[in-house]
C-alpha cells in the first residue's frame, strides 16, 4: 500500500488549484470560510461554473461526459475545492442519482437526464425517508400503482434535503407487497412540477428550512421514468447509498473546518489553554486517521484490488468528527456563541453584545450537525452493518 502521491498527481493537484483560484467567486468562498448562509443562487452559480468546465460530474466516466478521473484524482479535486472554500457540490444529482442512471437506466433515460445534471441546470432531490422509514428503508410505504403507461403515486417523504429547490426527485416507491419487503420496491424519477406534488418546509433548530416534507397525492408519473426493472429498486438504492455514505464522511471539509477551529480558538484566546489544545489535538488525530482510511480505499482502487467495504465506517467516523468540531467551536466562543436572529445578521447588524462576526454562525452550525449521525443510515445501524460485513 503506497499512500504517497506521484509527481503526476502533484501536478494534477496544482492544475486544479490554479483553476479553482481563477474561477471560484470570492464572495462565495468568503461565505464558506466564515460558515455563512449560502443561497440557492450561490450553490447553483458554482454548479454551473463547474458544469461549464465539465467537472460537476467529476466522478463520471468519459463515455457519459465526465473527465474520466481515477480515484486519486477525484480525491485531490475534492480536497482542493474544500480547502479553497468552494461550496459542497449538492450531491443528489451528480453524485447520487447519476451513477444509478448510468448503471441501470436505459440509453433513452441517460440521454434525457444526464446532460441537465452535468450542466448544473437541473436540481435533483432525494425521496427516500418517510415517517417511520429512515434507516430501515425496506419499510417504505409510498405506493406506486401501475395503470397502463403510468404510475399513480400516493404517499409522503420526509427529511428531503433542499426539496424546496427541487425540479426532479428520485424516489423509492412500493410497487408490490408480496414476498420480502425489499423485493417490492422500485426506483422512480418524478417531476416535482407534476400536479399533486406538495413540498412543505421543516424549520430546524438553526432556523433554516433545509429539509422538507414532500406529499404525493395521486401523482401521475410516466412508466418510462422507472429505472431498471420493477421491484428491483432495493438493488439500485444500495448502489446509491454507498456513494451517499462515503460523501457524508467528507474528510476534506473536516480538514478545512479544523483550521477554522484553530483560528477561532486563537481569536478567542483559548488556543493556549492546554486542555483545549488537547481536545484540538485529539480531533486532529482523528481527522488524519479518517484521511488515512480514505487513502487506503483509494490505494486499493488504484492498484486494481477490491476496495474495503467500509462506506458505513467512513460515515460513522466522519459524522462524529463533524459534530465534534462544531462543539469545540461553540466552546471556544463561549457565551458569544448564543443563537442569533439570522435575518438581522444578513442585514449586517452585529449589536453591541453579540461579539465578533466569526462567532455569529456557530450556534446554527452546531444545531445543524446534530443530524449527521442520523441521516444516511443512523450510526447505530451502520455499526451493525460494519460488524457483519467487515468484522465477520
Amino acid at each position: 500500500m503506497d499512500l504517497a502521491f506521484t509527481p503526476e498527481e502533484h501536478k494534477f493537484r496544482e492544475e486544479i488549484r490554479g483553476w479553482v483560484r481563477e474561477n471560484l467567486p470570492k464572495e462565495i468562498s468568503d461565505k464558506v470560510h466564515k460558515a455563512l448562509r449560502l443561497t440557492r443562487d450561490d450553490l447553483q452559480r458554482w454548479a454551473r461554473i463547474l458544469g461549464k468546465k465539465g467537472w460537476l460530474g467529476y466522478g463520471w466516466p468519459k463515455q457519459f461526459g465526465g473527465p474520466g478521473w481515477n480515484a486519486i484524482q477525484k480525491h485531490l479535486f475534492e480536497e482542493e475545492l474544500a480547502l479553497a472554500g468552494a461550496p459542497r457540490i449538492v450531491p443528489f444529482g451528480p453524485v447520487m442519482v447519476a451513477p444509478v442512471i448510468m448503471a441501470f437506466g436505459s440509453p433513452e433515460q441517460q440521454q434525457r437526464f444526464l446532460p441537465g445534471i452535468a450542466s448544473g441546470e437541473v436540481w435533483w432531490s432525494q425521496g427516500y425517508s418517510e415517517p417511520g422509514s429512515g434507516s430501515d428503508l425496506d419499510s417504505v410505504k409510498t405506493r406506486a400503482e401501475r395503470k397502463g403507461d403510468k404510475y399513480i403515486v400516493k404517499g409522503q417523504k420526509t427529511w428531503t434535503t433542499l426539496a424546496q429547490f427541487g425540479v426532479w426527485i428520485f424516489c423509492l416507491v412500493r410497487t408490490s407487497t408480496e414476498g420480502k419487503p425489499q423485493t417490492g420496491i422500485s426506483f422512480l424519477l418524478i417531476d416535482m412540477k407534476s400536479p399533486g406534488v406538495t413540498v412543505r418546509p421543516i424549520v430546524m433548530l438553526d432556523g433554516e428550512p433545509e429539509v422538507n416534507e414532500v406529499f404525493f397525492d395521486n401523482v401521475e408519473v410516466p412508466a418510462a421514468n422507472l429505472i431498471g426493472e420493477e421491484n428491483k429498486g432495493w438493488t439500485y438504492a444500495k448502489h446509491l447509498l454507498s456513494h451517499e455514505r462515503t460523501n457524508i464522511a467528507d474528510v476534506n471539509r473536516a480538514k478545512r473546518e479544523l483550521e477554522r477551529l484553530k483560528r477561532i480558538a486563537r481569536s478567542e484566546g483559548v488556543y493556549e489553554d492546554p486542555r483545549f489544545r488537547d481536545e484540538i489535538a485529539r480531533l486532529e488525530v482523528d481527522v488524519v486517521a479518517l484521511e488515512m482510511m480514505v487513502l487506503r480505499v483509494l490505494s486499493a482502487e488504484k492498484s486494481g484490488k477490491n476496495p474495503l467495504d467500509i462506506a458505513g465506517l467512513l460515515k460513522i467516523k466522519g459524522s462524529e468528527i463533524q459534530q465534534r468540531y462544531t462543539e469545540l467551536m461553540m466552546l471556544a466562543g463561549g457565551a458569544y456563541s448564543l443563537p442569533f436572529i439570522r435575518e438581522a445578521m444578513d442585514a449586517g447588524y452585529q449589536g453591541e453584545y453579540v461579539g465578533a462576526a466569526h462567532l455569529a454562525p456557530l450556534a446554527a452550525n452546531y444545531f445543524n450537525m446534530r443530524k449527521t449521525t442520523i441521516y444516511g443510515g443512523s450510526n447505530e445501524v451502520q455499526r451493525n452493518i460494519v460488524s457483519q460485513t467487515v468484522l465477520g
